[in-house]
Order: structure tokens, then sequence, then C-alpha cells
């Protein structure tokens, strides 16, 4: 019978070793970008579920929603251009992408008494994709 020993980990790359390190950190990269959200999906989605009601870019001011520029960061019920519903002003709620997760996926849990009438977005990946372009108006 062989005894054999466990080969000892193999060390990870140093700075130095060049090449075999530059290769090692393009895969990590490729691999985080195949995972990444999609900027023209979530555009899409945008014009697809979110543009009846609300605008985004230069000339986006408030209508039937409040216009969505600048909205990862912001305060819930923020903008002056937009009458919002008492449950938004009062909302001590700041727009991340959790909350903003949450509230897309449920208005009126994160926001009890809002004007916003949308049934929510259950699609994980959409949601990604949507905040991502959000974030793109910033």
């Amino acid at each position: 019978m062989i005894n054999r020993q466990p080969s000892p980990p193999t060390p990870l790359p140093q700075a130095g070793e060049g090449s075999r390190f530059a290769v090692m950190v393009m895969l990590i990269a490729l691999a985080q970008t195949s995972q990444a959200a999609d900027l023209t999906a979530g555009r899409d989605i945008f014009t697809t579920r979110c543009a009846s009601c609300h605008q985004v870019g230069p000339s986006a001011r408030g209508a039937f929603g409040p216009q969505l520029n600048a909205i990862v960061g912001r305060k819930a019920g923020g903008t002056s251009d937009y009458r919002y519903s008492d449950a938004m002003k009062t909302s001590t709620v700041v727009w991340t992408d959790d909350t903003l997760r949450a509230f897309l996926q449920s208005p009126a849990k994160v926001v009890p008494g809002t004007k916003m009438r949308f049934w929510g977005m259950s699609n994980a990946r959409q949601l990604d994709d949507l905040l991502a372009y959000l974030r793109t108006l910033q």
C-alpha cells in the first residue's frame, strides 16, 4: 500500500508572476461581467413598465409619477415637482438598491398608503437590470 501525502495547496499567483496573474484577473473579470446587469434590458423594462408614469433624462419632470433622475440616494418624496401622498412625504425611506428592489416588488409593503399603483415585479434579473439602468441616471 502506498502512503500518499495530500498535496499542499497551490499558492495564489503574485503580481510579479506576470502573464499567469493577468490571465487569472481577466478570467475573474469575465465571470463577473457575464453576471452583470444588462443596461439595455433595464432601459427596455423602464420603457415598457415605468415610462407611462415616470420620466428620466435632462427634460424629465413630475407628471403622473415623479421623475426618477438621481433616484438612488434620494429621500422618498424628495422632489419638488410632484405631489406625493402623505405616506410618501412622511416616509423615512431613502432609495438604495435594497429599498428600491423591495418597493418595486411590493410598493404598499414598503410605503403603506403610497399612491403608486403597481402590482410589483418579482423577476430578480429584471429588477437587477432596471436598477442598473436607474443608477446610470445619477
